[in-house]
């Protein structure tokens, strides 16, 4: 493989893993969410100054990255038990904001000029870059995706889903939105802080522009063309809008524009995605199906 398709599959992997988290809070508890990229930066961020300034290893470091933005979303997302729609996705476009106002006029993170010198990870004695940290990347995405699988097996998981369908209803048979709405995005965001500090690591130079709200857009656009609620939606996702970009290099300047036709051009002839129930594949899938039996 080129160092560029390495690269790519490397940031295809990591932004999928934020995808995955993002899909536990938009896609099995049904809560909006616009500001995602704001725990993916809070991850980078908490890894590479643990890791610089603190004089960390990685691995030491990620139980800390993932406990800050596990508490961080907790708190964050306490506005989700009283407010409701676009209430909801105003305040999360607000949250990314400001963290990212934070990051960038803050000296302590480094102010405009982000953060660079951030270690490579080294496993068992060996620095890991190009095929390895792939490998590693696509290991934590499969992790990731594990995580999620046994969530919605889960009492939890299966709270979530009914407090998405009808709120009221599920309160009425004793489901607390209050616990499994937190668990939700406790478990999301903490999944984007992993993001976030393999991103870190990857790229060994952070800075806030990285994860402002075009990011949280795209990252949305991925759960959203994939499937929101599937498990492997926000992969395929982040497949399709990791490569296309690639192909369509001379329209980057038009990205935010072709990201927001994407959402409306889904929402408007596939809600479910790709993947969801109702979608094309799916329907291709039980024809093929019912032709063989």
């Amino acid at each position: 493989m080129s160092e560029y398709s390495i690269t790519i599959g490397t940031l295809i992997a990591i932004q999928a893993i934020v995808a995955c988290g993002l899909n536990v809070i938009v896609g099995y508890a049904g809560q909006i969410s616009l500001g995602h990229a704001a725990f993916f930066g809070i991850g980078a961020y908490a890894s590479a100054l643990l890791t610089t300034a603190g004089g960390l290893s990685f691995w030491s470091a990620l139980p800390i990255v993932l406990g800050i933005t596990g508490l961080i979303g907790l708190f964050l997302g306490l506005p989700s038990l009283r407010l409701r729609e676009d209430f909801l996705a105003i305040t999360t476009i607000g949250i990314n904001f400001i963290v990212v106002s934070v990051f960038q006029y803050v000296p302590f993170f480094g102010g405009a000029l982000g953060i660079g010198g951030i270690p490579r990870i080294v496993l068992f004695g060996e620095r890991i870059r190009g095929v390895s940290f792939l490998l590693l990347s696509a290991g934590f995405l499969a992790i990731t995706l594990l995580i999620c699988w046994l969530f919605t097996r889960s009492w939890s998981g299966l709270a979530c889903f009914a407090l998405r369908e009808d709120e009221t209803a599920a309160s009425s048979m004793g489901v607390s939105p209050v616990r499994f709405k937190l668990t939700a995005f406790i478990l999301g965001t903490a999944m984007a802080g992993l993001g976030g500090a393999l991103y870190a690591h990857f790229m060994r130079f952070i800075s806030a522009t990285d994860f402002g709200f075009p990011m949280s857009v795209m990252i949305l656009s991925m759960v959203v063309l994939g499937g929101m609620g599937t498990l492997w939606g926000p992969v395929l996702g982040a497949l399709v809008l990791g490569i296309l970009p690639e192909v369509f290099r001379p329209l980057t300047d038009y990205r935010m524009f072709l990201y927001a036709a994407l959402l409306l051009l889904m929402i408007r002839f596939q809600p479910g995605g790709l993947l969801g129930e109702n979608s094309l594949a799916r329907q291709t899938l039980s024809r093929l199906k019912g032709g063989k039996s």
